[in-house]
């Protein structure tokens, strides 16, 4: 059986995501791996058990096909784990529908993170190719939201 993390452990990754700001880290050692996230108060250990290694197959799966995405010279990724919000409010219109024209740091998108709404700006000017993320979606930091070219 695997030996399970202690307390103090723990609580040095929670202080060490209070002090750089970071969202969540995780550390793997042997067969333990931790994991402590900053969405809400969350701090999770895991010890993996041998039925983990199937559901790691379609993660990998899924992290191969955006990164094709990311690799395009125009891809709009996400700076944070958190919301993608598509307008700037409920009912009202989007920010930026696909064939618009855009300018470098104009507003395309709001992603929300720990409570606080991030505007989301284009990094270039350009036209509107795909918008990936959807309204009221969940993303991760380096996701793709959308594509500028």
């Amino acid at each position: 059986m695997a030996k399970l993390p202690d307390k103090k452990t723990i609580k040095e990754l929670a202080d060490l995501l209070a002090d750089t700001g970071l969202s969540e880290i995780e550390v793997e050692t042997g067969e333990v791996r931790i994991r402590v996230a900053r969405q809400g108060v969350a701090v999770n250990a895991v010890v993996p058990a041998p039925v983990a290694a199937p559901v790691a197959a379609p993660a990998a799966a899924a992290a191969s096909s955006a990164s094709g995405a990311g690799d395009l010279a125009g891809a709009l990724k996400s700076p944070m784990v958190g919301t993608a919000y598509l307008s700037p409010e409920p009912g009202a219109a989007n920010f930026v529908k696909v064939g618009d024209s855009v300018s470098e740091g104009q507003t395309l998108l709001i992603v929300e993170a720990m409570k606080t709404m991030n505007p989301i700006a284009a990094n270039k000017s350009g036209k509107i190719t795909q918008i990936i993320v959807g309204n009221e979606q969940p993303v991760e930091f380096d996701e793709v939201l959308m594509i500028i070219e």
